[in-house]
């Protein structure tokens, strides 16, 4: 049976019915396993911290936490097509958080975050952590758009156009020093583009791009050099530059399998620097084991299973290329984090998501995760989302801005 997508793609499917249905079980799963990875480190974060800290991160993470299930049944109700819809002023307004977290000092050399103080709290907000869903929401939408042209040079709805704003917005996290978040960003969008059918010769461009990011960062950034280096030759730097992996992998290494016992961590008080962010799962792994390690490894795949099963039943092409953009945004960023603190890549700010302290992080991941299960829902009921707007107005018609959805008025 020949079903014909919404951009004028042509999908062919045996079973829609069963396609449909997929969708949604994939949902439940995904649900389940963002869940859980939550808990988990929600868990861990307060064994991480709690010694050094009290309570103070752990607090703020919950409301992150809450913040991002609001952000994320916000996504949901919206729909992904009215947030795609919009792309190009989120692009906009994540380029204007993004110069306006220049104007706050710098943090470890980075000007990354916009920090704000609420009644009793002390608050950050990373622009760049919201700008991978913009970058996703827009390129999604621009080939999906436009999949006949934007392969075309001369062309105003081209890849000029498309390649200028996405590369104006990952400058702009560039220009707060965010490496790591600028790299996951650039690839995240090329693999997209892939996806979306770009001519493999424009492959180039970004290639050309991160050599001049490399080569400036070479002559001109000889401490982050190092600092990209030491994985390498973590025992020979163990006192300098490699003082936070080598003492990750102690962590590690004291494990074992089954773990030293939860909130016994040894190395979390006075060695490991940041072992609450970026680090978190080298106290997974001195605390619980090389069992729990490989628990998250596999909740990350299921994870991304799910995700991507959602994105391929997906009955746009829309719905097909945000899905797939959104997961890689995600899972790169949990397989860069997990190489980071095993010593397999340089050494890079990048947190675990759901896992690691973060509050933009998880905010923007679970709003991923609420536009993931918008998609799936889409596709088992196009319009799904007046609907449950509807049914919440009902339910919020005590309110007098809701007065107009009481039964029988």
């Amino acid at each position: 049976m020949v079903k014909p997508f919404l951009n004028d793609e042509l999908s062919l499917v045996t079973d829609p019915d069963q396609d449909t249905t997929g969708a949604m079980n994939m949902a439940y799963w995904l649900l389940i396993v963002a869940a859980a990875l939550v808990v988990g480190g929600l868990t861990m974060l307060y064994s991480a911290s709690f010694n050094t800290a009290g309570l103070k991160f752990f607090r703020n993470q919950l409301i992150w936490v809450g913040a991002g299930v609001f952000g994320g049944g916000a996504a949901f109700l919206i729909g992904y097509r009215k947030l795609a819809n919009a792309s190009v002023v989120w692009m906009a307004l994540s380029f204007i958080l993004l110069m306006a977290a220049l104007c706050f000092p710098a943090v470890n050399g980075a000007n990354r975050w916009i920090r704000f103080r609420l009644p009793g709290l002390e608050m950050s907000l990373q622009p760049s952590e919201f700008a991978k869903i913009a970058v996703a929401l827009f390129v999604a939408k621009y080939c999906a758009d436009n999949m006949r042209t934007f392969n075309e040079w001369n062309n105003r709805r081209g890849i000029l156009p498309l390649a200028g704003v996405t590369g104006l917005v990952i400058l702009g996290i560039l220009a707060g020093r965010d490496l790591g978040t600028t790299v996951l960003v650039g690839s995240m969008a090329t693999l997209t583009l892939l996806a979306a059918g770009l001519w493999k010769r424009y492959i180039l461009v970004p290639i050309a791009f991160a050599v001049l990011i490399g080569t400036y960062i070479f002559f001109h950034d000889p401490t982050r050099v190092a600092r990209v280096t030491s994985f390498l030759r973590p025992e020979e730097v163990q006192s300098t530059s490699g003082y936070q992996l080598w003492n990750s992998l102690l962590a590690f290494g004291s494990g074992g399998w089954n773990g030293i016992g939860f909130m016994e961590s040894r190395l979390k008080a006075k060695y490991l620097p940041e072992a609450h962010t970026d680090f978190i799962l080298a106290i997974v792994g001195e605390e619980l084991g090389l069992i729990a390690m490989l628990a998250v490894i596999v909740a990350y795949a299921v994870f991304a299973v799910c995700a991507l099963k959602i994105s391929l039943r997906s009955h746009s092409r829309l719905g097909m290329l945000l899905g797939f953009a959104l997961t890689l945004g995600i899972v790169l960023q949990a397989a860069i984090n997990m190489t980071v603190v095993i010593g397999v890549a340089p050494t890079k700010g990048m947190p675990a998501p759901f896992i690691s302290y973060g509050g933009s992080n998880m905010m923007a991941t679970l709003i991923a995760v609420g536009i993931l299960v918008s998609i799936a829902a889409d596709t088992a009921e196009p319009g799904y989302n007046e609907r449950y707007r509807n049914s919440l107005r009902r339910k919020l018609s005590f309110l007098p801005w809701f007065r107009q959805y009481r039964d029988g008025e």
